[in-house]
């Protein structure tokens, strides 16, 4: 056990999403049947449609794509936050069922300002995880049967973690609008980026603006600004965003 990174994969998605979300769009215009609806999306253009359909803010039916990502090397910390998005499902490693008891430090993450600090505020950070295992430990000795469900109350919110999420598109861009935004928390914001960068290629025309408000015109966090829009639309460039 040791310090671990961030690691998001894409596990499954709905596949050929944007037939999906046009198809759902269309049932709610068109006479044809099912049958017809699906020829057509297979031969329309269904990008230049849904651009369409989202700028009107029909929304709805991007609720009919889903996504699922693996994350591993995220902290409790993080658990705490992405949980309040409750249109997704979760399913994380239990702290009650999976045992950190050990000689060595338990998986944990480590915030790049205290890195940034150099060396010896990195063997005080280890040190402190060090403690709290020592801690566990002593616990899991004197609480027998079942202590793990008790002995995990000393773990900290740098313990790490690993999720299965499920979200819908229509989630999704609620999410990204909120996480990758500059104000957001630094942990949840580079996995938004991250996630954004999985599901942009699988469905352009839903995510070709995903971000926060200043990717698309005026910052929309008010005072609390933090002046960088011409940073953010520079990084939705270089990390996959087309003009």
């Amino acid at each position: 056990m040791a310090e671990r990174q961030l690691n998001v994969t894409l596990i499954a998605h709905t596949p050929d999403a944007e037939k999906v979300i046009a198809m759902a769009s269309r049932t709610c215009y068109s006479a044809m049947d099912l049958e017809g609806l699906s020829r057509k999306a297979d031969r329309a253009n269904n990008a230049a449609y849904i651009r369409g359909v989202l700028a009107s803010g029909h929304l709805s039916v991007a609720e009919h794509a889903s996504f699922t990502f693996g994350m591993e090397g995220v902290s409790r910390t993080l658990l705490a936050q992405i949980t309040r998005h409750r249109l997704a499902s979760f399913s994380v490693q239990s702290q009650r069922y999976v045992s950190q008891e050990g000689e060595e430090v338990f998986d944990f993450v480590m915030p790049p300002r205290i890195r940034a600090l150099g060396p010896k505020a990195q063997e005080r950070f280890l040190a402190q995880m060090a403690t709290m295992q020592a801690w566990y430990n002593e616990w899991m000795q004197d609480l027998g049967q079942d202590a793990a469900e008790d002995a995990r109350f000393v773990l900290p919110g740098a313990a790490a973690t690993r999720i299965v999420m499920t979200m819908n598109a229509r989630e999704l861009l609620h999410f990204f609008s909120l996480r990758m935004c500059n104000r957001a928390q630094w942990e949840i914001r580079e996995l938004a980026w991250r996630m954004y960068e999985l599901v942009l290629p699988l469905a352009p025309a839903v995510f070709e603006n995903a971000g926060p408000g200043c990717a698309r015109g005026a910052c929309t966090e008010g005072k609390r600004s933090c002046g960088k829009a011409d940073e953010v639309r520079r990084n939705l460039k270089e990390r996959g965003r087309t003009e």
